[in-house]
């Protein structure tokens, strides 16, 4: 079985593009203008904790994904990445939710203010980027067009997994910051 050709892959990315570009404006127009639902936070509270704990859990099956393919056990491999994507997926419906309800966050003045937002730019700047990068290179690999998805995967994996990683790191530090 032979891989489609060029022409029929463009159509799909920019689709794929085109939701990545919809999905940020739109997650942008929820955190930054859209008013908070439940601006004294009294309703699902644990949705930060869950957040971070999803983007953990995502990082760490990344990783996995990462020693299986080394190891060449592709099924494994593919699992894990699957496991990934379900993950980060569950961790976006549980962001949305939570900025829908409470708005967004702000850290405190402290001396690690300036850390933390330089952080925090990194994290949403790479995540804007991984979001089409991940669905690229899902459709490379779930439509047998593996030396792309090999080509982009290299990129995509360390993405993901510094937009995973800062995830819960941000979390840590204004949950510690507010504590």
């Amino acid at each position: 079985m032979t891989a489609p050709t060029s022409t029929a892959t463009r159509p799909a990315i920019l689709a794929i593009l085109g939701i990545s570009v919809v999905a940020t404006l739109f997650l942008f127009w929820l955190i930054y203008v859209h008013p908070a639902a439940d601006p004294s936070s009294l309703r699902l509270t644990f949705l930060p904790a869950l957040n971070a704990l999803l983007n953990g859990l995502s990082a760490v099956a990344l990783m996995i994904g990462f020693v299986l393919i080394r190891a060449r056990k592709i099924q494994a491999h593919r699992a894990a990445m699957l496991t990934a994507f379900a993950f980060s997926a569950l961790f976006l419906v549980s962001y949305i939710v939570n900025h829908a309800l409470h708005g967004e966050s702000h850290y405190p003045q402290s001396p690690l203010r300036t850390f933390y937002l330089i952080l925090l730019v990194s994290h949403i700047l790479l995540s804007v980027v991984a979001l089409p990068m991940i669905l690229i290179t899902f459709f490379f690999s779930l439509s047998g067009r593996i030396p792309n998805h090999r080509r982009i995967a290299r990129w995509t994996f360390p993405v993901w997994l510094y937009v995973s990683v800062t995830g819960v790191i941000v979390y840590a530090m204004l949950a510690a910051a507010r504590a």
